[in-house]
């Protein structure tokens, strides 16, 4: 422990990065595991008192959520630096973090998730402690967390404690010491607050200088394309879902993107450059090494599986949605996907777009098509997971999550690729390389429900029905429509040369109450599922429309 103190140290100064870190921890709990007989038995036989930690945390990912790569490491470098970490997994329910915090006698509570259904998961969370009586401090993560979120959003459910965001595993220690200290800990919260009161005020003043329009304004801004009969669009090579399966991890391994990667292990940089790094160079190309160690292993053992699911469908668009057809004699629609429109005003000469606008209304009577694809690399990786786990090595556990999830985007990469020059075959010419494919220098676009372009995950049940309805893929849906394994990817094609991605922004109340009602929704329920993106408070406008 002496050790690993000075490993803390150095990772809080700057001066080792995470990469190291961990690699330690392997090595500290290794040793620990071996000695811990011995020294059981000498404080049996001395009569010795427990070794207290530096505190106790209980940990969790949110339920509906399955992404828990940060929340582990976050736990391994908090158990260098003497804290006790009780890991309750990914997918758990408010009554069990917190009974669980309860009987643990928890110091600090950590909530993580990655899809945006979690913020409002969190949100309930910190209600839920607000009600039950709880002040431990409640820290927040997660790569679709902020400072902001947690201070608009989060912190108000929870007057009796303090939210607190923490954005990195380096930043997860001086925290913890400081709600830890008896001397730091009133001045650190006390300063937590008044700063977060200063973050809501000036989103709140940042909103309302933003000018947004009308739905009807938006929509008689939307992007206009040029549909001629005369040069109709590619059709694909068939209509309906497939399941492919002729591609192997070697393959793969060409098409990897290893940016991400690195800010996985919190080494900013794009690759190769960062090899090379001043700073970063000689963690980024250990790292690098021990990942090709690895990713071999698994190709050559074959310990994660490959699954991917793609269709197309005749498909025209009515309004902000997409009507698909079984064939192209039109008829009756056999799904729709529903879009949302950017409302932001915009400089002139530019539009408000939504997905809808790259595809060919159907009152213009062109033919049209869209494509749908599901992919994972993630069968077999929590069960490698786990065999490294159970021999201590939370290095190379991590490890394996970070690369199938690299697989996974690897593979939607190279099932695109297939797409454009086989499948849909609307550039068979193509000949990019892979710094070109990762820049997206080809035609056409991938955008998956859940991220700028759609924010609403719940379009995903729609892809799942459209794409696997026997569930032959093994990819699963959880009720905040997370996909399960977590290295999983899903989302539609779109071939327009002029289609791009975009981001949607914060919406209006006509625009929700026009979604809810195309989704058969009530409209307090569309608000729950576009909860991020809402540009107004439900409550506030509630209390409004009763007064």
């Amino acid at each position: 422990m002496d050790g690993m103190n000075v490993v803390g140290d150095l990772f809080g100064s700057g001066r080792m990065f995470l990469p190291q870190v961990v690699k330690s921890a392997r090595v500290m709990k290794q040793a620990v595991a071996y000695l811990m007989p011995f020294m059981e038995r000498e404080k049996e036989e001395k009569g010795l008192a427990q070794t207290r930690s530096n505190g106790k945390i209980v940990m969790a990912t949110v339920k509906g959520d399955v992404h828990d790569i940060g929340k582990n490491i976050v736990g391994v470098v908090l158990q260098c630096n003497n804290y006790e970490v009780v890991d309750l997994g990914v997918m758990v329910p408010v009554d069990k973090i917190l009974d669980t915090a309860a009987k643990e006698k928890a110091d600090i509570i950590g909530l993580s998730g990655l899809i945006t259904p979690s913020l409002d998961e969190m949100c309930l969370v910190a209600s839920e402690m607000e009600r039950r009586g709880f002040d431990t401090p409640l820290l927040i993560g997660g790569a679709t967390t902020s400072r902001v979120h947690t201070a608009v959003k989060i912190h108000p459910n929870y007057r009796r404690g303090q939210a607190i965001h923490v954005n990195d595993a380096s930043r997860a220690v001086a925290v913890a010491g400081s709600l830890m200290s008896a001397q730091a800990r009133h001045g650190y919260v006390e300063r937590i607050g008044e700063e977060y009161a200063r973050v809501a005020a000036a989103h709140a003043r940042g909103e309302e200088s933003k000018q947004r329009l009308s739905l009807a304004d938006a929509r008689a801004n939307a992007l206009r394309l040029a549909w001629d009969a005369s040069t109709p669009p590619k059709r694909p090579a068939f209509f309906g879902p497939r399941l492919i399966e002729d591609f192997s991890l070697a393959e793969l391994c060409d098409y990897i993107d290893w940016s991400p990667f690195f800010s996985t292990w919190e080494l900013t940089g794009k690759f190769p450059a960062i090899l090379d790094d001043e700073k970063y160079g000689p963690a980024a190309r250990s790292l690098y090494v021990d990942a090709q160690s690895i990713l071999q292993r698994i190709v050559t053992d074959c310990s994660l599986r490959l699954r991917a699911a793609l269709g197309f469908w005749p498909a025209n668009a009515d309004g902000d949605d997409i009507l698909l057809f079984s064939d192209e004699h039109g008829g009756a629609s056999i799904a729709v996907l529903h879009t949302l429109r950017q409302q932001l005003t915009r400089r002139e000469g530019r539009a408000n777009v939504a997905l809808a606008d790259f595809i060919a209304p159907r009152a213009s009577g062109i033919a049209d098509y869209i494509g749908a694809f599901m992919v994972t690399a993630g069968l077999g990786a929590e069960e490698l997971a786990a065999r490294f786990k159970q021999a201590n090595d939370d290095y190379s556990a991590i490890m394996v999550q970070a690369l199938a999830d690299r697989l996974a985007e690897a593979l939607a990469e190279r099932l695109h690729q297939r797409v454009r020059k086989e499948f849909w075959a609307y550039a068979p010419q193509e000949n990019l390389g892979a710094a070109d494919l990762i820049a997206e220098k080809y035609g056409g676009i991938r955008p998956a429900p859940g991220y700028p372009a759609q924010p609403d995950h719940s379009e995903k049940a729609t892809l799942f029905t459209l794409l696997d309805p026997g569930g032959r893929t093994g990819i699963e849906l959880t009720e905040s429509f997370a996909m399960w394994p977590g290295a999983s990817v899903c989302g539609l094609y779109f071939s327009h040369p002029q289609s791009h991605y975009f981001g949607v922004g914060k919406i209006e109340r006509d625009q929700v109450e026009d979604y809810a009602a195309r989704k058969g929704w009530s409209v307090p329920e569309a608000q729950k599922w576009l909860a991020p993106v809402l540009n107004y408070d439900p409550t506030n406008a509630a209390r409004a429309a009763a007064e």
